[in-house]
């Protein structure tokens, strides 16, 4: 007897076998969806953006602004510059003014010397003391032959014994010519006065040696001439150290020495 030949399913042949590896499905079917991004969470965050962008990148809407600030900052600097190459012209032409004043005029430093010194109402014994000192001083400017000086208001005058100041006055006002000696008595007053027994000890012991230290100190303003041309105001200083015989009248002057100071912007005058 022939074989009999059984016929194929058709559906069983058009529906294929599932798939020995079923890991390799899976992938496939995972590849096939849309990957969807994770949201962030609502709040607050930092951008670290690197400085030299900030400094090097404004934004658009700053770019304007910031040619401006740097077209603002150029003529600062350039204005700054020109205010200093001024500056430089303009010392430059007072060292030469400066110069040619010195060569022209020759100015120098008046002297100073207390010539006299008359003493009264100092009693140690009393309990407060109000001494009045009259001095004469010499104002010697004849160094000088076309350089004349102003003494201006404003001035002071005091006599201090060991640093502690006795009495007070005030330096006239005038002028002193080239070629000229000048000499003025002032009044110095003190009131009031209380000195430490030390202070006191020490100044009866110098008057019954007869040697009483003294300093008298002056402070004045003064314009100086030059010819035609008169300069700004400077303040002068004189410091004299005078030993009297006695804290007396008509007191002898055993000693003086007076020395000179002048504000350094004339210093290079000679003044």
């Amino acid at each position: 007897m022939a074989d009999r030949v059984h016929p194929m399913k058709m559906q069983e042949s058009a529906t294929p076998d599932a798939p020995e590896n079923p890991r390799s499905t899976a992938s496939s079917t995972t590849c096939s969806l849309p990957v969807r991004k994770p949201t962030p969470a609502p709040g607050t965050y930092v951008v670290q953006v690197p400085k030299d962008v900030i400094l090097r990148q404004p934004p658009p809407g700053n770019a304007h602004l910031a040619k401006v600030y740097a077209r603002r900052a150029t003529c600062r600097r350039s204005r700054c510059c020109l205010c200093l190459a001024w500056l430089v012209a303009l010392l430059f032409l007072l060292a030469i003014a400066a110069g040619v004043l010195y060569l022209v005029f020759r100015p120098r430093a008046p002297r100073y010397t207390v010539d006299d010194l008359s003493i009264s109402s100092f009693n140690l014994s009393a309990a407060t003391l109000s001494p009045v000192f009259d001095v004469a001083v010499r104002a010697d400017n004849q160094r000088n032959k076309k350089v004349g000086i102003y003494y201006g208001d404003g001035s002071d005058i005091t006599a201090a014994y060991d640093g502690v100041t006795l009495c007070e006055g005030k330096w006239p006002a005038f002028y002193q010519p080239p070629r000229n000696e000048t000499v003025f008595v002032t009044e110095l007053r003190g009131t009031g006065l209380r000195l430490a027994a030390e202070v006191e000890q020490a100044l009866t012991a110098a008057q019954r040696q007869g040697k009483v230290p003294l300093e008298v100190s002056v402070k004045v303003p003064v314009r100086v001439k030059f010819g035609a041309v008169r300069s700004w105001t400077i303040k002068v200083k004189v410091r004299c150290e005078v030993t009297v015989d006695g804290l007396r009248e008509n007191a002898v002057i055993l000693s003086r020495d007076c020395s000179v100071k002048v504000k350094k912007v004339l210093g290079f005058l000679g003044l």
